[in-house]
Protein backbone atom coordinates (compact mmCIF):
# COMPACT_ATOMS: atom_id res chain seq x y z
CA UNK A 1 0.00 0.00 0.00
CA UNK A 2 1.15 3.53 -0.76
CA UNK A 3 1.14 6.35 1.80
CA UNK A 4 -1.75 7.95 -0.11
CA UNK A 5 -3.91 4.81 0.08
CA UNK A 6 -3.15 4.40 3.81
CA UNK A 7 -4.18 8.00 4.53
CA UNK A 8 -7.31 7.59 2.39
CA UNK A 9 -8.30 4.46 4.34
CA UNK A 10 -7.81 6.26 7.68
CA UNK A 11 -9.89 9.18 6.43
CA UNK A 12 -12.68 6.91 5.22
CA UNK A 13 -13.09 5.33 8.66
CA UNK A 14 -12.68 8.62 10.53
CA UNK A 15 -15.07 10.71 8.44
CA UNK A 16 -17.70 8.07 7.60
CA UNK A 17 -18.04 6.55 11.05
CA UNK A 18 -16.20 8.14 14.00
CA UNK A 19 -16.72 11.81 13.12
CA UNK A 20 -20.37 11.46 12.13
CA UNK A 21 -21.12 9.76 15.45
CA UNK A 22 -19.03 12.19 17.52
CA UNK A 23 -20.36 15.36 15.89
CA UNK A 24 -24.00 14.36 16.02
CA UNK A 25 -23.56 13.08 19.58
CA UNK A 26 -21.91 16.24 20.95
CA UNK A 27 -24.39 18.47 19.08
CA UNK A 28 -27.37 16.51 20.44
CA UNK A 29 -25.79 16.44 23.90
CA UNK A 30 -25.36 20.20 24.15
CA UNK A 31 -28.70 20.88 22.47
CA UNK A 32 -30.44 18.89 25.23
CA UNK A 33 -28.21 20.12 28.08
CA UNK A 34 -28.67 23.79 27.11
CA UNK A 35 -32.39 23.30 26.35
CA UNK A 36 -31.68 24.06 22.68
CA UNK A 37 -29.69 27.22 23.14
CA UNK A 38 -29.54 27.59 19.32
CA UNK A 39 -33.29 28.26 19.35
CA UNK A 40 -33.74 30.08 22.67
CA UNK A 41 -30.89 32.54 22.21
CA UNK A 42 -30.76 32.80 18.42
CA UNK A 43 -32.44 36.21 18.53
CA UNK A 44 -29.93 37.49 21.08
CA UNK A 45 -27.08 36.32 18.87
CA UNK A 46 -28.53 38.17 15.85
CA UNK A 47 -28.96 41.35 17.89
CA UNK A 48 -25.40 41.19 19.19
CA UNK A 49 -23.97 40.68 15.69
CA UNK A 50 -26.10 43.05 13.64
CA UNK A 51 -27.24 45.51 16.31
CA UNK A 52 -23.90 47.31 16.41
CA UNK A 53 -22.43 46.28 13.07
CA UNK A 54 -19.31 48.26 12.17
CA UNK A 55 -16.52 47.81 9.64
CA UNK A 56 -14.17 49.85 11.82
CA UNK A 57 -14.16 48.60 15.36
CA UNK A 58 -11.93 49.58 18.24
CA UNK A 59 -8.27 48.63 18.03
CA UNK A 60 -6.91 46.37 20.73
CA UNK A 61 -3.32 45.23 20.89
CA UNK A 62 -3.99 41.75 22.22
CA UNK A 63 -7.75 41.27 21.89
CA UNK A 64 -10.73 41.97 19.62
CA UNK A 65 -14.24 43.29 19.78
CA UNK A 66 -16.93 40.66 19.79
CA UNK A 67 -17.70 41.33 16.11
CA UNK A 68 -14.02 41.23 15.13
CA UNK A 69 -13.70 37.84 16.82
CA UNK A 70 -16.77 36.62 14.92
CA UNK A 71 -15.42 38.05 11.64
CA UNK A 72 -12.14 36.21 12.21
CA UNK A 73 -14.05 33.00 12.98
CA UNK A 74 -16.24 33.40 9.87
CA UNK A 75 -13.12 34.18 7.84
CA UNK A 76 -11.88 30.72 8.81
CA UNK A 77 -15.28 29.04 8.36
CA UNK A 78 -16.19 30.49 4.97
CA UNK A 79 -13.60 29.05 2.62
CA UNK A 80 -13.29 26.63 -0.25
CA UNK A 81 -15.61 24.27 1.64
CA UNK A 82 -18.53 26.56 0.89
CA UNK A 83 -17.93 26.32 -2.86
CA UNK A 84 -15.68 23.36 -3.68
CA UNK A 85 -16.66 21.28 -0.63
CA UNK A 86 -20.39 21.79 -1.13
CA UNK A 87 -19.98 21.01 -4.83
CA UNK A 88 -18.19 17.77 -4.02
CA UNK A 89 -20.87 16.79 -1.50
CA UNK A 90 -23.65 17.34 -4.07
CA UNK A 91 -21.78 15.45 -6.80
CA UNK A 92 -21.00 12.47 -4.56
CA UNK A 93 -24.02 12.38 -2.26
CA UNK A 94 -26.64 14.07 -4.45
CA UNK A 95 -28.72 17.17 -3.61
CA UNK A 96 -29.91 15.42 -0.45
CA UNK A 97 -26.46 15.85 1.12
CA UNK A 98 -27.39 19.51 1.69
CA UNK A 99 -30.23 18.45 4.00
CA UNK A 100 -27.76 16.53 6.17
CA UNK A 101 -25.45 19.55 6.17
CA UNK A 102 -28.34 21.54 7.64
CA UNK A 103 -28.90 18.92 10.35
CA UNK A 104 -25.20 18.93 11.26
CA UNK A 105 -25.17 22.74 11.32
CA UNK A 106 -28.29 22.97 13.50
CA UNK A 107 -26.79 20.78 16.20
CA UNK A 108 -23.39 22.33 15.50
CA UNK A 109 -24.74 25.69 16.68
CA UNK A 110 -25.07 24.24 20.17
CA UNK A 111 -21.58 22.74 19.89
CA UNK A 112 -19.95 26.00 18.88
CA UNK A 113 -21.82 27.80 21.67
CA UNK A 114 -20.07 25.48 24.11
CA UNK A 115 -16.69 25.91 22.37
CA UNK A 116 -16.84 29.72 22.46
CA UNK A 117 -18.11 29.78 26.04
CA UNK A 118 -15.33 27.49 27.25
CA UNK A 119 -12.71 29.42 25.28
CA UNK A 120 -13.62 32.59 27.20
CA UNK A 121 -13.89 30.81 30.56
CA UNK A 122 -10.50 29.09 30.31
CA UNK A 123 -8.41 31.74 28.53
CA UNK A 124 -5.27 33.04 30.21
CA UNK A 125 -3.47 36.37 30.29
CA UNK A 126 0.21 36.47 29.37
CA UNK A 127 2.79 38.60 31.18
CA UNK A 128 2.80 41.02 28.22
CA UNK A 129 -0.97 41.49 28.38
CA UNK A 130 -1.67 39.02 25.58
CA UNK A 131 -4.69 36.71 25.74
CA UNK A 132 -4.19 33.01 25.18
CA UNK A 133 -7.19 30.83 24.60
CA UNK A 134 -8.47 27.88 22.64
CA UNK A 135 -9.06 24.14 22.97
CA UNK A 136 -5.59 23.38 24.41
CA UNK A 137 -6.52 25.47 27.44
CA UNK A 138 -9.95 23.99 28.05
CA UNK A 139 -8.54 20.50 27.41
CA UNK A 140 -6.00 21.15 30.20
CA UNK A 141 -8.85 22.44 32.38
CA UNK A 142 -10.80 19.23 31.81
CA UNK A 143 -7.82 16.93 32.38
CA UNK A 144 -5.11 18.30 34.65
CA UNK A 145 -2.67 15.37 34.62
CA UNK A 146 -0.57 13.62 32.01
CA UNK A 147 -3.63 12.64 29.98
CA UNK A 148 -4.54 16.31 29.62
CA UNK A 149 -1.02 17.22 28.51
CA UNK A 150 -1.13 14.42 25.92
CA UNK A 151 -4.55 15.39 24.57
CA UNK A 152 -3.64 19.08 24.39
CA UNK A 153 -0.31 18.32 22.71
CA UNK A 154 -2.00 15.97 20.25
CA UNK A 155 -4.55 18.65 19.38
CA UNK A 156 -1.88 21.35 19.02
CA UNK A 157 0.19 19.26 16.60
CA UNK A 158 -2.88 18.19 14.59
CA UNK A 159 -4.29 21.70 14.16
CA UNK A 160 -0.91 23.21 13.29
CA UNK A 161 -0.44 20.64 10.52
CA UNK A 162 -4.11 20.57 9.45
CA UNK A 163 -4.76 24.30 9.26
CA UNK A 164 -1.51 26.20 9.63
CA UNK A 165 0.36 24.21 6.97
CA UNK A 166 -1.60 21.70 4.81
CA UNK A 167 -4.91 23.54 5.12
CA UNK A 168 -3.49 26.87 3.95
CA UNK A 169 -1.79 24.98 1.13
CA UNK A 170 -5.13 23.59 -0.02
CA UNK A 171 -6.75 27.04 0.14
CA UNK A 172 -3.98 28.68 -1.91
CA UNK A 173 -4.17 25.86 -4.45
CA UNK A 174 -7.86 26.62 -4.99
CA UNK A 175 -7.07 30.32 -5.47
CA UNK A 176 -4.25 29.65 -7.93
CA UNK A 177 -6.15 27.11 -10.04
CA UNK A 178 -9.39 29.11 -10.29
CA UNK A 179 -7.58 32.34 -11.21
CA UNK A 180 -5.55 30.53 -13.83
CA UNK A 181 -8.73 29.00 -15.30
CA UNK A 182 -10.71 32.23 -15.18
CA UNK A 183 -8.13 34.85 -16.16
CA UNK A 184 -5.16 32.91 -17.53
CA UNK A 185 -2.84 34.29 -14.82
CA UNK A 186 -0.06 31.79 -13.97
CA UNK A 187 -0.70 30.33 -10.55
CA UNK A 188 2.87 31.03 -9.35
CA UNK A 189 2.27 34.76 -9.81
CA UNK A 190 -0.87 34.46 -7.68
CA UNK A 191 1.28 32.60 -5.14
CA UNK A 192 3.79 35.45 -4.87
CA UNK A 193 1.02 38.04 -4.47
CA UNK A 194 -0.64 35.90 -1.77
CA UNK A 195 2.60 35.46 0.17
CA UNK A 196 3.34 39.21 0.16
CA UNK A 197 -0.15 40.20 1.31
CA UNK A 198 -0.29 37.46 3.97
CA UNK A 199 3.18 38.35 5.29
CA UNK A 200 2.16 42.00 5.80
CA UNK A 201 -0.97 40.95 7.71
CA UNK A 202 0.73 38.21 9.75
CA UNK A 203 3.47 40.59 10.91
CA UNK A 204 0.86 43.11 12.06
CA UNK A 205 -0.37 40.78 14.77
CA UNK A 206 -3.88 40.42 16.18
CA UNK A 207 -4.89 44.07 15.71
CA UNK A 208 -4.08 44.10 11.98
CA UNK A 209 -5.77 40.73 11.45
CA UNK A 210 -8.91 41.97 13.22
CA UNK A 211 -8.91 45.17 11.15
CA UNK A 212 -8.72 43.19 7.90
CA UNK A 213 -11.27 40.48 8.75
CA UNK A 214 -13.94 42.88 10.05
CA UNK A 215 -13.90 44.60 6.64
CA UNK A 216 -13.34 41.74 4.23
CA UNK A 217 -15.85 39.26 5.69
CA UNK A 218 -19.04 41.39 5.43
CA UNK A 219 -18.04 42.68 1.98
CA UNK A 220 -17.21 39.25 0.54
CA UNK A 221 -20.40 37.75 1.97
CA UNK A 222 -22.54 40.57 0.56
CA UNK A 223 -21.02 40.31 -2.93
CA UNK A 224 -21.45 36.52 -3.07
CA UNK A 225 -25.02 36.76 -1.81
CA UNK A 226 -25.82 39.39 -4.41
CA UNK A 227 -24.45 37.25 -7.25
CA UNK A 228 -26.21 34.15 -5.98
CA UNK A 229 -29.53 35.91 -5.54
CA UNK A 230 -29.36 37.26 -9.09
CA UNK A 231 -28.96 33.70 -10.40
CA UNK A 232 -31.83 32.44 -8.24
CA UNK A 233 -34.09 35.26 -9.46
CA UNK A 234 -33.35 34.19 -13.03
CA UNK A 235 -34.17 30.57 -12.06
CA UNK A 236 -37.04 31.41 -9.70
CA UNK A 237 -39.50 29.00 -11.34
CA UNK A 238 -37.17 26.12 -10.42
CA UNK A 239 -36.79 27.07 -6.72
CA UNK A 240 -39.70 24.90 -5.46
CA UNK A 241 -38.30 21.92 -7.40
CA UNK A 242 -34.83 22.65 -6.00
CA UNK A 243 -35.99 22.45 -2.38
CA UNK A 244 -38.09 19.40 -3.25
CA UNK A 245 -34.98 17.62 -4.56
CA UNK A 246 -33.00 18.44 -1.41
CA UNK A 247 -35.64 16.82 0.81
CA UNK A 248 -36.49 13.96 -1.56
CA UNK A 249 -32.91 12.87 -2.20
CA UNK A 250 -32.01 13.17 1.48
CA UNK A 251 -34.10 10.03 2.01
CA UNK A 252 -34.02 8.53 -1.50
CA UNK A 253 -30.44 9.26 -2.62
CA UNK A 254 -30.17 6.10 -4.71
CA UNK A 255 -32.54 7.70 -7.20
CA UNK A 256 -29.90 10.27 -8.19
CA UNK A 257 -26.51 8.77 -7.27
CA UNK A 258 -27.28 5.11 -8.01
CA UNK A 259 -26.46 1.98 -5.99
CA UNK A 260 -28.56 0.34 -3.32
CA UNK A 261 -30.58 2.29 -0.74
CA UNK A 262 -28.34 1.45 2.23
CA UNK A 263 -25.09 2.44 0.56
CA UNK A 264 -26.63 5.54 -1.01
CA UNK A 265 -28.10 6.89 2.24
CA UNK A 266 -24.77 6.32 3.99
CA UNK A 267 -22.95 8.29 1.28
CA UNK A 268 -25.48 11.13 1.39
CA UNK A 269 -25.30 11.44 5.20
CA UNK A 270 -21.51 11.08 5.41
CA UNK A 271 -20.96 13.63 2.63
CA UNK A 272 -23.32 16.05 4.30
CA UNK A 273 -21.77 15.49 7.72
CA UNK A 274 -18.11 15.77 6.80
CA UNK A 275 -18.56 18.65 4.37
CA UNK A 276 -20.75 20.33 6.94
CA UNK A 277 -17.95 19.92 9.47
CA UNK A 278 -15.25 21.28 7.19
CA UNK A 279 -17.49 24.18 6.26
CA UNK A 280 -18.84 25.46 9.61
CA UNK A 281 -16.06 23.87 11.73
CA UNK A 282 -18.38 23.36 14.71
CA UNK A 283 -16.79 20.75 16.96
CA UNK A 284 -13.47 20.91 15.16
CA UNK A 285 -11.85 23.21 17.71
CA UNK A 286 -10.66 25.90 15.30
CA UNK A 287 -12.88 28.97 15.82
CA UNK A 288 -12.63 28.98 19.66
CA UNK A 289 -9.17 30.53 19.16
CA UNK A 290 -10.82 33.63 17.68
CA UNK A 291 -13.72 33.76 20.15
CA UNK A 292 -11.26 33.53 23.07
CA UNK A 293 -9.95 36.99 22.10
CA UNK A 294 -13.35 38.71 22.34
CA UNK A 295 -13.91 41.52 24.84
CA UNK A 296 -17.18 40.46 26.45
CA UNK A 297 -18.64 40.68 29.94
CA UNK A 298 -19.95 37.12 30.03
CA UNK A 299 -18.87 34.01 28.08
CA UNK A 300 -22.53 33.51 27.13
CA UNK A 301 -22.42 36.66 25.00
CA UNK A 302 -19.73 35.30 22.70
CA UNK A 303 -21.39 31.89 22.68
CA UNK A 304 -24.50 33.51 21.18
CA UNK A 305 -22.38 35.40 18.65
CA UNK A 306 -20.51 32.21 17.69
CA UNK A 307 -23.80 30.47 16.83
CA UNK A 308 -24.50 33.14 14.22
CA UNK A 309 -21.17 32.28 12.58
CA UNK A 310 -22.39 28.73 11.90
CA UNK A 311 -25.75 30.08 10.72
CA UNK A 312 -24.13 32.48 8.25
CA UNK A 313 -21.67 29.87 7.01
CA UNK A 314 -24.08 26.99 6.41
CA UNK A 315 -27.63 28.32 6.24
CA UNK A 316 -26.75 31.42 4.23
CA UNK A 317 -23.52 31.15 2.19
CA UNK A 318 -23.29 27.39 1.65
CA UNK A 319 -27.04 27.03 1.08
CA UNK A 320 -27.05 29.83 -1.47
CA UNK A 321 -24.26 28.13 -3.43
CA UNK A 322 -26.10 24.79 -3.23
CA UNK A 323 -29.36 26.33 -4.45
CA UNK A 324 -27.55 27.90 -7.41
CA UNK A 325 -25.97 24.55 -8.34
CA UNK A 326 -29.13 22.48 -7.98
CA UNK A 327 -31.49 25.01 -9.61
CA UNK A 328 -29.26 25.38 -12.69
CA UNK A 329 -27.74 21.92 -13.15
CA UNK A 330 -30.10 19.37 -11.56
CA UNK A 331 -33.43 20.72 -12.78
CA UNK A 332 -34.96 19.16 -15.95
CA UNK A 333 -33.03 21.44 -18.34
CA UNK A 334 -29.73 21.04 -16.45
CA UNK A 335 -26.76 18.89 -17.48
CA UNK A 336 -26.97 16.85 -14.25
CA UNK A 337 -30.72 16.23 -14.38
CA UNK A 338 -30.14 12.49 -14.63
CA UNK A 339 -27.37 12.41 -12.03
CA UNK A 340 -23.60 12.57 -12.23
CA UNK A 341 -23.11 9.92 -14.90
CA UNK A 342 -21.94 9.38 -18.45
CA UNK A 343 -19.90 11.86 -20.45
CA UNK A 344 -20.53 14.70 -18.01
CA UNK A 345 -18.09 13.13 -15.52
CA UNK A 346 -15.25 13.83 -17.96
CA UNK A 347 -15.97 17.54 -18.25
CA UNK A 348 -17.21 18.62 -14.85
CA UNK A 349 -15.91 18.08 -11.33
CA UNK A 350 -16.22 19.61 -7.88
CA UNK A 351 -13.60 22.25 -8.68
CA UNK A 352 -15.55 23.74 -11.59
CA UNK A 353 -19.13 22.76 -10.68
CA UNK A 354 -19.94 26.16 -9.17
CA UNK A 355 -18.35 27.95 -12.14
CA UNK A 356 -20.50 25.88 -14.49
CA UNK A 357 -23.63 26.65 -12.41
CA UNK A 358 -23.09 30.42 -12.25
CA UNK A 359 -21.91 30.42 -15.87
CA UNK A 360 -25.16 28.83 -17.07
CA UNK A 361 -26.93 32.09 -16.19
CA UNK A 362 -24.17 34.74 -16.23
CA UNK A 363 -22.35 33.34 -19.24
CA UNK A 364 -19.39 31.02 -18.92
CA UNK A 365 -16.72 33.73 -18.81
CA UNK A 366 -18.48 35.99 -16.31
CA UNK A 367 -19.62 33.03 -14.19
CA UNK A 368 -16.11 31.63 -14.07
CA UNK A 369 -14.68 35.03 -13.12
CA UNK A 370 -17.32 35.62 -10.43
CA UNK A 371 -16.63 32.28 -8.72
CA UNK A 372 -12.87 32.81 -9.02
CA UNK A 373 -13.09 36.19 -7.28
CA UNK A 374 -15.46 34.84 -4.60
CA UNK A 375 -13.19 31.87 -4.02
CA UNK A 376 -10.20 34.19 -3.71
CA UNK A 377 -11.83 36.15 -0.89
CA UNK A 378 -13.19 33.02 0.79
CA UNK A 379 -9.91 31.12 0.66
CA UNK A 380 -7.78 34.18 1.46
CA UNK A 381 -9.80 34.99 4.56
CA UNK A 382 -9.58 31.35 5.63
CA UNK A 383 -5.80 31.44 5.32
CA UNK A 384 -5.72 34.46 7.66
CA UNK A 385 -7.90 32.79 10.28
CA UNK A 386 -6.18 29.40 10.09
CA UNK A 387 -2.74 30.96 10.38
CA UNK A 388 -3.79 32.62 13.64
CA UNK A 389 -5.17 29.34 15.00
CA UNK A 390 -1.94 27.52 14.16
CA UNK A 391 0.12 30.32 15.72
CA UNK A 392 -1.76 30.07 19.03
CA UNK A 393 -0.92 26.37 19.24
CA UNK A 394 2.72 26.84 18.24
CA UNK A 395 2.98 29.38 21.08
CA UNK A 396 1.48 26.78 23.42
CA UNK A 397 3.88 24.03 22.32
CA UNK A 398 7.04 26.16 22.32
CA UNK A 399 6.23 28.50 25.23
CA UNK A 400 5.86 31.60 23.08
CA UNK A 401 8.91 30.88 20.92
CA UNK A 402 9.20 29.72 17.30
CA UNK A 403 6.33 31.89 16.05
CA UNK A 404 8.53 33.60 13.44
CA UNK A 405 9.76 30.22 12.22
CA UNK A 406 6.14 29.07 12.04
CA UNK A 407 5.11 32.08 9.95
CA UNK A 408 7.97 31.55 7.48
CA UNK A 409 7.07 27.85 7.05
CA UNK A 410 3.38 28.78 6.67
CA UNK A 411 4.22 31.28 3.91
CA UNK A 412 6.26 28.62 2.09
CA UNK A 413 3.29 26.22 2.24
CA UNK A 414 0.98 28.95 0.90
CA UNK A 415 3.27 29.50 -2.08
CA UNK A 416 3.77 25.78 -2.76
CA UNK A 417 0.01 25.29 -2.75
CA UNK A 418 -0.36 27.50 -5.82
CA UNK A 419 2.21 25.49 -7.82
CA UNK A 420 0.64 22.06 -7.94
CA UNK A 421 -2.25 20.03 -6.63
CA UNK A 422 -1.26 16.94 -4.74
CA UNK A 423 -3.82 14.33 -3.68
CA UNK A 424 -1.66 13.37 -0.70
CA UNK A 425 -1.64 16.97 0.58
CA UNK A 426 -5.44 17.13 0.38
CA UNK A 427 -5.80 13.79 2.15
CA UNK A 428 -3.28 14.72 4.87
CA UNK A 429 -5.16 17.97 5.46
CA UNK A 430 -8.41 16.02 5.83
CA UNK A 431 -6.75 13.46 8.12
CA UNK A 432 -5.38 16.00 10.59
CA UNK A 433 -8.68 17.89 10.42
CA UNK A 434 -10.38 14.67 11.43
CA UNK A 435 -7.88 13.85 14.17
CA UNK A 436 -8.09 17.25 15.89
CA UNK A 437 -11.83 16.77 16.38
CA UNK A 438 -11.35 13.80 18.74
CA UNK A 439 -9.51 15.50 21.67
CA UNK A 440 -11.69 18.59 21.26
CA UNK A 441 -14.94 16.64 21.54
CA UNK A 442 -13.64 14.60 24.51
CA UNK A 443 -12.97 17.87 26.35
CA UNK A 444 -16.39 19.27 25.38
CA UNK A 445 -18.13 16.27 26.94
CA UNK A 446 -15.94 16.50 30.06
CA UNK A 447 -16.69 20.21 30.61
CA UNK A 448 -20.45 20.04 30.14
CA UNK A 449 -21.10 21.17 33.72
CA UNK A 450 -19.17 24.44 33.20
CA UNK A 451 -21.25 25.37 30.17
CA UNK A 452 -24.56 24.32 31.74
CA UNK A 453 -23.85 26.16 35.00
CA UNK A 454 -23.11 29.38 33.11
CA UNK A 455 -26.21 29.26 30.90
CA UNK A 456 -28.43 28.41 33.88
CA UNK A 457 -27.17 31.58 35.52
CA UNK A 458 -28.10 33.53 32.38
CA UNK A 459 -31.54 31.89 32.35
CA UNK A 460 -32.11 32.85 36.02
CA UNK A 461 -31.09 36.46 35.37
CA UNK A 462 -33.39 36.58 32.36
CA UNK A 463 -36.30 35.17 34.34
CA UNK A 464 -35.67 37.64 37.19
CA UNK A 465 -35.55 40.57 34.76
CA UNK A 466 -38.82 39.39 33.17
CA UNK A 467 -40.57 39.24 36.58
CA UNK A 468 -39.38 42.78 37.45
CA UNK A 469 -40.82 44.12 34.16
CA UNK A 470 -44.17 42.48 34.93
Amino acid sequence: MTLLSIVQTINAYLSDYILVILLIAVGLWYSVKTKFVQIRYFGEGMRRVFGNLSLKGEKHTHSMTSFQALATAIAAQVGTGNIVGASGAILTGGPGAIFWMWIIAFFGMATIYAEATLAIMTRRNGADGSIKGGPVYYIRTAFTGGFGRFLAGFFAVAITLALGFFGCMVQSNSIGSTFQNAFGIPSWIIGIVLVVICAVIFLGGVSRLASVTEKIVPIMAALFLLGGLLVLIMRIKYIPATFAMIFKYAFQPQAIIGGGFGAAIKIAISQGAKRGLFSNEAGMGSTPHAHALANVQNPHEQGCVAMIGVFIDTFVVLTLNALVIISTLYTPDGILAGGYTGAVTETIGKANLAQTAFGSVMGSQLGSAFVAIALFFFAFSTILGWNLFGKVNVEYMFKGKATKVYMVIALVFIFLGTLASNDLVWELSDMFNNLMVIPNVIALFALTSMVVKNIRGIDRDKDAAGKVKK
